[in-house]
């Protein structure tokens, strides 16, 4: 299995960047087969990015609460669609499907399923690749905060390491598939 959980926003955000990005990202994928594992929206990035898969001959895995099936607008056109109960069970197996975990532009809850995925490394819960597409320096200040964490003595540096950034998505698979995500000790 060769899956990549994406996190992204249901909205499209301001810049035509940040929908490029999407786009991008569901080619780089296909071109180097890996299936999509989002979190179910047929709208905003998500919608955009899960068309684009699904347009290139992709298969989309999308998960979403039940809650938000109507708000979000559930995708009916995905290969597989999970609903679930919570977004906790959400979050669960979305982490579950995948063997790696990227970011795009987003707001709260894309901030929030990456934290707890690095989170989740820095506990070795997991071993899976974690990164970030910065597109247009959107996560600019978040991977500076990260640095300032560091030098802080808040966050050690191997922890720091576990989030890998590039501003392309072929840079980002490319560091996915040299690198792995390091066993660290306690």
């Amino acid at each position: 299995m060769r899956r990549i959980c994406v996190y992204c926003a249901s909205n499209t955000g301001v810049h035509a960047g940040y929908a490029e990005a999407a786009v991008n990202l569901a080619e780089t994928l296909v071109r180097h087969e890996y299936e999509l594992v989002y979190g179910g929206a047929s709208r905003g990035i998500m919608g955009i990015l899960a068309d684009a898969v699904l347009e290139r001959g992709g298969k989309v895995h999308g998960v979403i609460p039940k809650m938000l099936v109507d708000r979000e607008i559930a995708h009916s056109g995905l290969t597989e669609l999970h609903v679930v109960t919570s977004m906790h069970e959400r979050k669960s197996m979305m982490a579950a499907l995948a063997d790696g975990f990227i970011a795009l532009p987003g707001g709260f809850g894309t901030l929030e399923e990456l934290i707890e995925i690095l989170t989740w490394a820095q506990l070795l819960y997991h071993d899976k690749p974690c990164g970030l597409i910065n597109v247009r320096g959107y996560f600019d200040g978040l991977i500076a905060y990260l640095d300032h964490a560091v030098g802080e003595g808040f966050l050690r540096p191997e922890y720091r390491r576990l989030l890998l950034t590039s501003d392309t998505a072929a840079g980002l698979v490319a560091e996915f598939e040299r690198v792995t995500a390091p066993r660290l000790g306690r």
